[in-house]
């Protein structure tokens, strides 16, 4: 009984050992397998979406793999995380993590835990969000837009992405610090909420860069930006910090992928994406919209989410974030 014992356990180790095999061989020839899949939770044709196109060519280049865009839009881009975060560990799917995923899973709006069920790869770049008008509102300033909501509370207008993503957010902190109510109408996404502003069923847009090419033809009018500096396009436009309001709202876009990954293929895709994040036809597209490239590798980009879910838990308290959510 005890010799058979000794065979049958050697026998199991030869079997643990002959089926770690594989995993390390193709840990090793990643990723010659197929192409791989990057999950933009964007529609098509926004910020977001040519930013991370731009990045995915430059690391396929890297990596020596195709990497194929796959648009998972919806929920305030928590629909694509969520698919981001049950896929399989193998490397081949990998994707962009909105940084509001930190405040959404603690609203329960997504069901995942952002600490334990996505490993981080890089932070690379931001967005410029700002507060556009009409060019024919008769608010010519940020001044001049909160002392008319002083004297009209709760009727002036503004249309977001949705409520709890980063521009609503961003407004209700700053209708703290301005001491003014707004009526806020939240949208599917930025585009339909632009759409609305320039048909002039809202008096206000808080959105990314979107409505950059209407404030070029003059068709509408930014107010204000709300990055850590003034933007290269708009360097007559004050940001939020220099109008006297000290807020800075950025929303860096990182990439990241299942939880499990075997760490030789998780290293080699920090590598590919340290080097994409520096290469010149990303970092000009980045410029060419004002998303500045804000680039951190794994353990610091770890730190920096954990940090944001820390103050995502005051904002929540702070906007009653719930309430709104409760209300629609």
């Amino acid at each position: 009984m005890d010799r058979r014992r000794v065979l049958l356990a050697g026998a199991a180790g030869l079997g643990a050992s002959a089926l770690s095999l594989p995993r390390v061989a193709r840990a090793a020839a990643y990723p010659t397998e197929r192409a791989i899949t990057f999950i933009c939770p964007w529609p098509a044709g926004g910020t977001a979406d040519v930013t991370m196109r731009a990045l995915c060519q430059a690391a396929a280049k890297v990596l020596g793999q195709t990497v194929i865009i796959e648009n998972r839009a919806g929920a305030s881009g928590m629909l694509g995380t969520k698919v981001l975060s049950t896929a399989k560990p193998d490397g081949y799917t990998i994707g962009q993590v909105p940084i509001s995923v930190t405040r959404f899973a603690q609203l329960r709006t997504v069901q995942l835990d952002p600490l334990k069920d996505l490993t981080y790869l890089a932070r690379v770049n931001g967005q410029t969000f700002g507060l556009a008008v009409r060019a024919d509102a008769p608010w010519k300033t940020l001044a001049e837009f909160v002392a008319a909501a002083k004297a009209k509370p709760g009727l002036i207008t503004y249309g977001s992405a949705g409520i709890g993503g980063a521009t609503h957010v961003g407004m209700e902190e700053f209708n703290l610090l301005a001491g003014i109510q707004l009526n806020h109408i939240p949208y599917k996404g930025g585009a339909p909420a632009l759409q609305d502003l320039l048909g002039g069923q809202v008096d206000a847009v808080a959105d990314s860069s979107s409505w950059a090419p209407h404030v070029k033809s003059g068709k509408l009018r930014l107010l204000v930006t709300w990055g850590e500096t003034r933007t290269k396009d708009f360097p007559t436009v004050p940001t939020l910090k220099e109008s006297g309001y000290d807020l800075v709202v950025d929303a860096p876009n990182g990439i990241g992928a299942p939880k499990g990954m075997d760490p030789a293929i998780v290293t080699r895709l920090r590598d590919a994406f340290r080097k994409a994040a520096a290469d010149p036809e990303f970092v000009a597209v980045c410029d060419r919209i004002d998303a500045p490239v804000m680039y951190l590798d794994q353990p610091d980009y770890e730190k920096y989410i954990q940090a944001t879910y820390r103050k995502d838990t005051q904002l929540i308290e702070r906007l009653k974030l719930r309430e709104l959510l409760a209300k629609g």
